[in-house]
C-alpha cells in the first residue's frame, strides 16, 4: 500500500523510517513545508517527496495518511484526509484548542473514516497490565495515582512557539492514560508551572517544569511532574495504590534515577541517556552511602547549573531532607512524601520517600528493604507478593522527543 506522511521533522523522520521498514508499504509519499528537510528524510529512507500536500488528498494518490506536522496544521490535514476518504494517523493534539478539536470529531464522526490519534502508551505492555489488575481488584478500590513525564533534554527553541505548551504537547500523554487505566474522568485540576530552563520557554508563553493536582470523578487523587530537563534520563511512570496493593508503571532497571539508600542497588540499567559528567549516575558501582538522607542532602543542594552555565540568579535549588524524616521540608525541585503517623506499613515502618530532580540527575530515597516486609514468628519477613510486577520495553513507541513512551 502506499503511505502519504506529512511532516519531516523529528517526529516525522522516526515515522519515515519505522514505515519504510514495514513490508507492507510499497512506497512512501513525504511531504513538509520545508523541502530540504523533507529531501534529506526521502533520501534517507528511500520516500519519494512530493512539494504539494494537497496532491495526497486526490483520488487513489495514496491508501492511508500519516500526520506528523506542527500542531496548527493538524485539523486541516485530518479533515483533508477524512474528506477523501483516506485513514488517517495523526500525531498529538488533535488541534490547539477544544474548539477546534470538538468541531473536528463531530466531522470525523460524520464521515466514518478511520482516524487514529498517536497516544501510544495504551498499548505499552507495563499500563496494560497496571489497567488490567485495576480492573481485576489485584490492587483494591484505588485511593491515588501519581505520573512522571521528563524529557532528558529540552526540544529545540522552534518547536516550542507552535507546541500547544508543555501541558497540552506532553501531558496530554498522561492525561489520556490516565482515563485509559482508571476508567474515570478527570473531574477538577490545579496546575502549575515554572521556568528553570532556557529563555525560550517563557518567550513563547510556556514553562519547562510542571506539577499539577487532579482529583477524579470518584473521588481518587492524582498528582502529575513534569519537565523538559532530566537530567537523569527519560522518565515515564505512573503508580497506582490501591487498598490492597501499589503497582507501578516504568519503574525497571533503566529508571532514570538512583537510590540514595545504603544497601541497595538500584537501578542496574542505563537509563534513556548515556551518562554524562557530573552525572549522580556513576559509570560503574561503587560502595554505598553510609546514609540515604545525608547522601540526599548532599547531592540536592549541590550546584546544578542551568542551560547557560550556573544556577539561577546563583542561588541554589535543593531538597531540604536532611531532617527527614521528622521535618518532611521540601525545595522547589522535590518532594518528601510519607503517611501520617498513625498509618504505618507492615513491619512497623512508614513509607517515606524523596525524589530531588536537577539537569544532572534525579536521586530517589525509596524506603528501605524492611518496607513491604511482616516478621513472622520464625523470624523470617514474609515479602509482598510481585506477581503484579510490570515491566518495560526499551523500545516501547518513540515519538516528539526520540525517546520511549514519549508523544
Amino acid at each position: 500500500m502506499r503511505i502519504g506522511l506529512v511532516g519531516a521533522g523529528r517526529i516525522g523522520a522516526s515515522h519515515a523510517a519505522a514505515l519504510a521498514a514495514r513490508p507492507e508499504v510499497s512506497e512512501l509519499v513525504l511531504s513538509d513545508t520545508d523541502s530540504e528537510r523533507a529531501r534529506v528524510v526521502a533520501g534517507r529512507v528511500g520516500a519519494h517527496m512530493v512539494g504539494d500536500t494537497e496532491g495526497l488528498f486526490t483520488p487513489g494518490a495514496i491508501d492511508g495518511l500519516v500526520i506528523a506536522a506542527a500542531t496548527p496544521a493538524h485539523p486541516g490535514l485530518i479533515l483533508s484526509g477524512v474528506r477523501a476518504g483516506i485513514p488517517v494517523f495523526c500525531e498529538k493534539p488533535v488541534a490547539p484548542d477544544v474548539p477546534t478539536t470538538v468541531e473536528v470529531l463531530r466531522e470525523v464522526e460524520r464521515a466514518g473514516t478511520p482516524v487514529h490519534i498517536g497516544f501510544m502508551r495504551r498499548f505499552d505492555p507495563g499500563y496494560t497490565r497496571a489497567r488490567q489488575a485495576l480492573r481485576d481488584g489485584r490492587l483494591g478500590e484505588l485511593h491515588r495515582v501519581h505520573a512522571v513525564t521528563c524529557d532528558a533534554a529540552p526540544p529545540p527553541a522552534g518547536y516550542i512557539p507552535d507546541s500547544g505548551g508543555i501541558f497540552r504537547d506532553c501531558h496530554v500523554h498522561d492525561f489520556d492514560i490516565l482515563r485509559w487505566v482508571t476508567g474515570r474522568e478527570i473531574e477538577e485540576v490545579y496546575a502549575y508551572g515554572a521556568n528553570r530552563g532556557a529563555g525560550y520557554f517563557a518567550e513563547a508563553g510556556d514553562v519547562d517544569t510542571t506539577a499539577a493536582v487532579l482529583r477524579m470523578d470518584d473521588g481518587t487523587v492524582v498528582t502529575l511532574q513534569g519537565s523538559r530537563y532530566n537530567g537523569g534520563g527519560y522518565d515515564v511512570r505512573m503508580e497506582l495504590a490501591g487498598s490492597r496493593g501499589t503497582m507501578a508503571v516504568g519503574l525497571d532497571q533503566r529508571a532514570a534515577l538512583v537510590s540514595a539508600e545504603p544497601d541497595v542497588d538500584f537501578p542496574r540499567g542505563e537509563p534513556g541517556r548515556s551518562s554524562g559528567p557530573g552525572s549522580l549516575r556513576p559509570t560503574r558501582r561503587r560502595s554505598p552511602p553510609s546514609c540515604g538522607w545525608s547522601r540526599a542532602r548532599r547531592a540536592a543542594r549541590a550546584r546544578s547549573p542551568t542551560p547557560g552555565g550556573r544556577a539561577r540568579g546563583g542561588r541554589r535549588r535543593h531538597l531540604d531532607a536532611g531532617r527527614a524524616p521528622d521535618a518532611g521540608r521540601r525545595g522547589p525541585s522535590g518532594r518528601v512524601v510519607r503517611p501520617p503517623d498513625d498509618r504505618r506499613r507492615p513491619g512497623g515502618r512508614r513509607r517515606m520517600t524523596a525524589e530531588a530532580a536537577s539537569p544532572r540527575g534525579t536521586l530517589a530515597v525509596p524506603p528501605g528493604p524492611a518496607f513491604g516486609s511482616r516478621p513472622s514468628s520464625g523470624g523470617s519477613g514474609a515479602r509482598r507478593s510481585s506477581r503484579c510486577k510490570p515491566h518495560r520495553t526499551p523500545d516501547a513507541g518513540r515519538g516528539e522527543g526520540g525517546d520511549p513512551k514519549h508523544r
